[in-house]
């Protein structure tokens, strides 16, 4: 049985959760989704000043989580200000501040009402799409996954599970029944992109090279990777066009 996803604390909702360009014909007619704890990653650390160490207190999650929370939150910026996305900020897996006692956990926040005491995440499971040791370049058309649990930074244990056939629109579903919260791999479409968002699953696109290295690099926080990764074929429906297509040099 998967272990249910650990839901972040959020201290903070935003007054607006829909922003787009002013004039229509800049708009790229696709919308990215930043979740609520992304939101309150941006608000921590670049409104307030917080390190990552406070934000993760603050937001009851490990450091590790912190990093792919606000690298993810990063780089959906990122895509709308360059390219003119559409925002909009909803979903997550996240937890409102309800506890007893109004600002206890020392967000500043003067309508927080955290009462639990901060206890920090130690487990993950990482999925990497795979092939033959390596990150496997096109997240669709994957039909194996090497899958890691991870306890306090460390590797406890790893295997190779295959797709089974599974396409664009249900590997989100499949990673999620495999309790997997954290994804590394190549192109990958915006469509699958909002899919995993969806399903509380961080991501690390663009990656390549030996998927255990990959894995071990992401745990150091020095993984290289691409936070604005597309797969332009499959931007507009997130779906397969036909069983013979490959990304190729065209994912990012």
């Amino acid at each position: 049985m998967p272990r249910p996803c650990k839901r972040r604390r959020v201290c903070a909702e935003p007054s607006c959760g829909h922003f787009g360009p002013k004039d229509p014909g800049a708009a790229t007619g696709q919308t990215v989704i930043m979740t609520l704890d992304e939101f309150e990653a941006i608000r921590l650390i670049d409104l307030e000043g917080r390190t990552q160490e406070q934000c993760a207190a603050l937001m009851n999650v490990a450091r590790t989580t912190v990093q792919a929370i606000y690298s993810s939150a990063r780089g959906k910026l990122a895509e709308c200000l360059v390219n003119g996305s559409e925002l909009r900020i909803e979903g997550g897996d996240y937890v409102l501040c309800d506890g007893s006692i109004r600002g206890s956990c020392g967000c500043g926040n003067p309508n927080c009402r955290c009462g639990a005491e901060s206890k920090e995440e130690t487990t993950m499971k990482i999925a990497v799409t795979y092939e033959n040791g390596q990150v496997f370049q096109h997240f669709g058309h994957t039909e194996q996954f090497k899958i890691y649990n991870v306890a306090d930074g460390k590797i406890l244990s790893s295997q190779v599970v295959d797709t089974n056939g599974s396409g664009h629109g249900a590997l989100g579903g499949f990673l999620a029944d495999m309790g997997v919260d954290t994804l590394i791999c190549g192109g990958i479409g915006v469509g699958a992109q909002n899919a995993l968002t969806e399903a509380g699953i961080r991501f690390y696109g663009g990656a390549s090279g030996d998927a255990d290295k990959a894995v071990e690099a992401l745990l150091a926080g020095t993984l290289a990777f691409d936070p604005n990764v597309h797969c332009d074929h499959h931007d507009h429906e997130g779906h397969e066009h036909g069983g013979d297509h490959h990304c190729g040099g065209h994912c990012h």
